[in-house]
């Protein structure tokens, strides 16, 4: 059984999956109206997995007998200044979600609460390759530049894993009976 402060900061983290799903939908939006079809895709399918994540936590407040609790969020930001500073956002919110996540485990660690701390695990993982995976493409942006045709490789690089992305998800799908 979780105690009610699991309960809060689990369904916290449920509504800042939903806000990170929605800001990386809105930032799909102003690559593909600023033609930047691989980073909108990418984004695209960001938002998506963020969504996957949300899931799997309010899965687990159910199977726990917990109520899931969906509140109301400001509206993610609509205007980036530019590519770089986009993925700047990016990786500052992501790093935002691994210290709330790693808040969770010091909470499921201090009640003590083992089955939210095993559950909590995966996402400790995942943060770790969502920081890793911003900060490469943060470091593709200094290493290619945005001047010139800069963005437009910089984009061709950013599609590349969106293809990947794809074809694992894929992969997976075919996997499942």
């Amino acid at each position: 059984m979780l105690t009610p402060a699991m309960i809060d900061r689990l369904n916290e983290q449920i509504n800042l999956e939903i806000y990170s799903s929605h800001l990386y939908l809105q930032m799909s939006s102003w690559c593909a109206h600023k033609s930047l079809d691989g980073c909108a895709q990418f984004l695209s399918q960001h938002a998506d997995e963020e969504m996957t994540h949300m899931r799997r936590l309010l899965n687990y407040l159910h199977e726990t007998g917990a109520l899931a609790i969906i509140s109301s969020m400001e509206a993610p930001p609509h205007y980036f200044d530019s590519l770089q500073a986009m993925f700047e956002k990016i990786y500052a919110h992501e790093q935002f979600v691994t210290h709330k996540i790693n808040d969770l485990v010091h909470l499921a660690n201090t009640e003590p609460d083992y089955a939210t701390l095993q559950f909590l695990q995966w996402y400790v993982a995942e943060q770790h390759q969502e920081e890793f995976l911003f900060k490469s493409i943060l470091d593709k942006i200094a290493l290619i530049g945005t001047e010139g045709q800069g963005l437009f490789f910089i984009d061709q690089e950013v599609a590349k894993l969106a293809a990947s992305k794809g074809m694992a998800a894929t992969s997976m799908e075919a996997a499942q009976p």
